[in-house]
Order: structure tokens, then sequence, then C-alpha cells
């Protein structure tokens, strides 16, 4: 009976034994879990952080670069008066801001840009706007005109600032974030924005000045030439050899204000059409002559003209225009490049190239050169007494005067091409030659 019991307390004590010897390792296989648990815990929490911190020094690398940019735009070579044009802006922008703090009501002033309000004298060389103005007020109606006025002249400063530029479609896009500021066509904003050219043209400011460009480039270039061109990102010189484009020619940019020449030419020849250069350019014509040819590719635009301009200034050059003989070539082409034109006035001073003397066609070389010519039509016919009658440039020269009539007179009209009835090359053997030799007879 003893030994029964002795071997059930042993059992019992066995299955106790068992029992906390599971419930051990019960505790051990969760004590493992929880560990495990917080390892798997802590380890998302340390690759979380990481790719945080990998996303932070990536933003602040980026960040760099384009502060790095930002000083390699500003830190560039700026055109010159920048600052005068920032002042001008900030003065204007405070003005107005001034006014409606006192309860006055703002007004802006712009010249009026028309031939009415244009005078012109031998001794100034360009059309000069006049003393007519036209003044907008802020009013409940002219409000929005007002705000996007402002808004182009902030977004001028900003590109000055940046040393950067827009041209004028990217002006008008970038006024889509302007909420009802933005312009609803770019007619609008093109109008605001000869508005703010013609405003500050007073003081001697220009449209790229302002840091706006033209979509398009200038004209063409080739001969004996060097260009400076800075780079605009990193100021780093770049020296364009304009004899060295083979069949080619350098192509003007739509800015020009930072480019200074080298050059040993004695003259720039300017020339209407595509056609015409690209036969002086291959059989370099520049080389024989020692010149400078330039395209204007029709009427020239504002680079164009100002690239002639600052060229012939800098390097103190003659420039002989060589377009064709019609009233479209006098009163389109020479008189905009020479003096400007009537609705543009206010920027003649920058954009006009008064040293122009006029090489041909004459309607005299019509008749000397025997040249095929066409008919003129009725709107040549009246383009032609419209600049015998209201045009200052041709009204203050008789030569012109006695050229204009004679063509009138004659009837008919002559392409620059037309020399070529002579032969594919007389125009540069013959005819450019024979026209050099008597500068001192050309149109004024």
């Amino acid at each position: 009976m003893a030994k029964r019991k002795k071997a059930g307390a042993r059992k019992l004590a066995a299955k106790k034994g068992a029992r906390k010897k599971g419930a051990a390792k019960k505790g051990a296989r969760k004590k493992k879990s929880a560990a495990r648990k917080k390892t798997a815990a802590r380890k998302p929490a340390k690759k979380k952080s990481s790719v945080k911190k990998k996303s932070a020094r990536k933003k602040g690398a980026a960040r760099k670069k384009a502060a790095a940019r930002t000083r390699n735009r500003s830190g560039g070579r700026r055109a010159a008066g920048d600052a005068k044009t920032v002042e001008l802006i900030v003065d204007t922008a405070q003005g107005i801001k001034q006014d409606i703090l006192k309860t006055r009501k703002p007004d802006l002033q712009f010249p009026i840009r028309s031939l009415g309000n244009v005078s012109y004298s031998p001794k100034a060389g360009y059309f000069q706007i006049g003393s007519q103005t036209k003044t907008r007020t802020l009013t409940v109606n002219t409000v929005r005109g007002f705000a996007q006025t402002l808004r182009l002249m902030g977004l001028s400063k900003d590109l000055i600032e940046a040393n950067d530029f827009a041209t004028k479609r990217d002006a008008y896009y970038q006024s889509k974030n302007w909420e009802s500021a933005k312009f609803d066509d770019q007619s609008e904003s093109d109008t605001v924005m000869d508005d703010i050219e013609a405003m500050f043209s007073m003081q001697g400011v220009s449209r790229e000045q302002l840091r706006y460009v033209p979509d398009e480039h200038g004209g063409a270039v080739a001969g004996r030439l060097t260009v400076i061109d800075p780079d605009i990102e990193t100021g780093r010189v770049e020296r364009i050899d304009c004899t060295r484009f083979g069949s080619g020619a350098y192509s003007i940019p739509s800015t020009v204000e930072h480019l200074s020449f080298e050059t040993d030419a004695k003259f720039i020849l300017a020339i209407e059409t595509g056609g015409i250069f690209q036969r002086l350019q291959s059989h370099k014509f520049w080389q024989r002559e020692n010149c400078i040819l330039v395209s204007l590719a029709g009427v020239p635009t504002r680079s164009t003209r100002r690239f002639i301009r600052k060229l012939s200034d800098e390097c103190n050059l003659a420039v002989f225009a060589f377009v064709d003989c019609d009233p479209y070539g006098f009163s389109n082409i020479y008189r905009t490049l020479k003096v400007g034109s009537g609705n543009a006035a206010h920027i003649s001073q920058f954009f006009s190239v008064p040293q122009t003397r006029y090489l041909g066609v004459t309607p005299q070389d019509i008749i000397d050169y025997e040249l095929p010519t066409h008919p003129l039509l009725d709107v040549d016919i009246k383009r032609a007494k419209d600049a015998l009658k209201n045009d200052p440039f041709f009204r203050a020269h008789k030569p012109w005067k006695k050229a204009i009539e004679q063509l009138v007179s004659m009837g008919v009209r002559a392409e620059q091409q037309s020399l070529a009835m002579w032969g594919l090359n007389y125009v540069m053997d013959e005819y450019l030659p024979a026209k050099l030799r008597r500068v001192k007879d050309f149109l004024p």
C-alpha cells in the first residue's frame, strides 16, 4: 500500500514537472516571439528612416544644383542698364501703390505710336517719337489691364534678376497662372508688352532690356567678323568665326546686347533676299571686298537691326543696303532699317541704323543695266504716293523724292535677281564692284 502511494506521488510529481517544463517552453517561445516582433518592428522603422534620409539628401542636392544654376545665371555677364531697368519697374509699381494708399486714382502714360506722332531730322538720323501721349487711369473698367501690366513688369524684374529671358509666347503662357489677370489671347499680352516698352522707352529702355525677345531669330551673317558671345549659364566666352561656316552662315540670336565683335572689315552689306546673300556667301564675296554680309530676309527683324547698329557703332563700319527696286523695298525695308517705323518710333534710337546708305537697286539702275521689270501694281503706286506725301524721311531728302517719282513715271519695278540676266555671277563680278567705286553717289 505504501509502495503504491509512493509510486502515485512520483507520477504526480512527474506530471507537475512536465507541466512546468511545458509552461517554461511556452514562456521561452513567447519571449522569443516577442523579441522577434520587436526586432521586426525596429527594422522597418530603420528602413523608413533611411529612405527618408536618402530622400532628404536627394532633395538637398537638387536644391543646391538649382541654387548653383541660379547663381551661374545671375553671375553671368549682364546686359548694360539692368540696374536702371529694375529701378524703373520698382519705382513705377511703388508709385501706383502710393496713389492707391492715398485714395488717388493712379494712371500710366504711354506715347502714341503712329506716323502722325513722329518727327525726323537728318541731324538725329532716325524717327523720334512726338509729345502726344495717352493716359490710362485705374478704374473698375481698367483694373484688369492694370493688373496685367504690373504682372508683366514683375515677370520682367524676375527675368533680369535671374539673368534669363522669355519669348512673347512664353510670357503669354506664364499668364495662365495669374487667375483673373491672365491673357485670353497673345494679341492681348503683345499689346500690353508694347505699352510697357513704349512707357519705359522714354527713359531709354527697350523690350529686349526688359528681357522679352521675339520668337524668331534674326538674319544671317558671313564674312570678316568674330562674334564674342558669353554663355548665359557659365559666363564662359565663345568666339564665333563667321568665316568658318562653309556654305552656311552665323544666325543672329533673338537678343544681341551681350555680344561684342572683332573685325578688320571695311563695311557691312545688308542684303534683302536670301538668294543673293547665298550667292555672295558661297563665292566668298566678303573675302574679295573685305566686308561683312548680313541677310535681312525681307523687313529686318529687331535683332537684325540692333545687330547691324551695334556692330557698325562699335567697329566704326559703313553700312550699305542692297534691296529690290520697288516702293516696298524703299519705304518698308530700307526706311525701317535706316530710321525706323511710325508705330515703333519710340525704339528707333536703339534699332535704327542712321549711317546706312542705299546702294541699289535704283530706278536709274533699271535703265543703265537694262534690267527686266514687272509693272507697278496699284498697291505699289499707293505706297509710293503715301511715302512722298506723308513720310517725314522721304520728304526730307530730295534725291529720294526724285527717285520715287522716277519709278512711278516709269511704271515698273525690278528685283535684285534681275541682274542674273547678264550671268549668274554678274551681281558680284560687275554690278557690286562698280557700285562700290561710287559710294558718294548712293541714295541717302
